[in-house]
């Protein structure tokens, strides 16, 4: 996989470029100027972010694995230590599905009702493959969503989901917080 330099990055005209980011040359990005991205990112193949004017911020040690999709005129915050497994779409923005209003972004704003709200991802949370997350989410710190699943709602923390639309399975544990702990202290030395 080719990566793109912080240099190239920077030139794109991205908000913020962190250190040790690995950026496929095969990802799309889209209102680069609205996109934060921390230290050690990794944006894989087929990726697309698209931001409005709210931004799309990502953290450090982030994960967006291949065919994922960020996008939506509202802000998308992934927190630190989050990975986003194949596949994944997070929408900060979704059309009215009613019938009482046209559909998709080629039609003028004033026939259709598109619902914006944020979405924040907190850290430790891990996104199956396949998953939906919609508007206005928040998957509070080390909550785990399992493959194909479509989230609509927030999320408690440390608890594992999945199901259309999630549904609480399980708690998770708390042991990757002591591993997250020695990491850092490990990093910090290098």
């Amino acid at each position: 996989m080719a990566h793109y330099s912080k240099q190239e990055l920077l030139e794109m005209g991205f908000m913020h470029v962190g250190d040790h980011c690995m950026i496929s040359k095969k990802a799309s990005f889209y209102g680069c100027r609205y996109i934060s991205l921390g230290n050690n990112v990794r944006i894989d193949d087929f990726c697309v972010l698209s931001a409005g004017p709210a931004g799309i911020w990502l953290g450090n040690f982030i994960h967006i694995a291949v065919f994922s999709s960020l996008i939506g005129s509202e802000k998308i915050m992934i927190s630190d230590y989050a990975n986003i497994s194949s596949r994944v779409s997070i929408y900060s923005s979704s059309d009215d599905y009613s019938g009482s209003y046209m559909t998709n972004p080629m039609v003028d704003g004033e026939y259709t009702n598109v619902f914006h709200a944020p979405v924040k991802v907190c850290e430790h949370v891990i996104i199956g493959s396949g998953s939906v997350v919609l508007p206005g989410a928040v998957l509070n710190q080390g909550a785990a969503v399992g493959a194909l699943s479509l989230v609509n709602k927030s999320l408690s923390e440390f608890m594992i989901y999945a199901g259309q639309p999630v549904k609480e399975i399980k708690a998770r544990k708390r042991d990757l917080l002591v591993c997250a702990e020695l990491f850092e202290q490990s990093w910090s030395t290098q």
